[in-house]
């Protein structure tokens, strides 16, 4: 189920957010949201470029905390560059998402991941 959720947000949200924000021009927007993909190709650095148990987040230099300023950035722009921000961010969020479901089922797995921090903060967040 986590897989199919995991690329359900990849693939199937950027198409509702097409359809649903830029009615218009949906189909130029959907193409640009599928083409934000093009930052797993941070993937390519790691070694393995794989791991089923990594979480993507604060891992991969085009996913760190940095390179989400710099998506939020784009969102103050105009179009295409706000489209192109709200893909990234919400490739993020889908990244994001994934991990915590990761590591609900493999504690161990938190230990030394570079997102730990992040998820400690939302999960405080949650909390009250």
């Amino acid at each position: 189920m986590q897989t199919f959720l995991h690329y359900f947000l990849h693939l199937g949200c950027p198409l509702l957010i097409a359809y649903l924000c830029f009615r218009k021009d949906w189909k130029k927007v959907y193409l640009i949201l599928i083409a934000t993909m093009f930052i797993d190709a941070d993937h390519l650095l790691a070694s393995p470029i794989f791991q089923a148990d990594r979480c993507s987040i604060n891992f991969h230099p085009l996913h760190t905390h940095y390179a989400m300023v710099l998506y939020a950035g784009l969102l103050l722009l105009r179009k295409p560059f706000n489209v192109i921000g709200i893909g990234l961010l919400f490739h993020l969020l889908t990244d994001l998402i994934d991990c915590s479901l990761t590591y609900a089922n493999c504690e161990a797995c938190l230990e030394n991941s570079p997102v730990v921090g992040l998820l400690e903060v939302i999960a405080r967040v949650f909390e009250n």
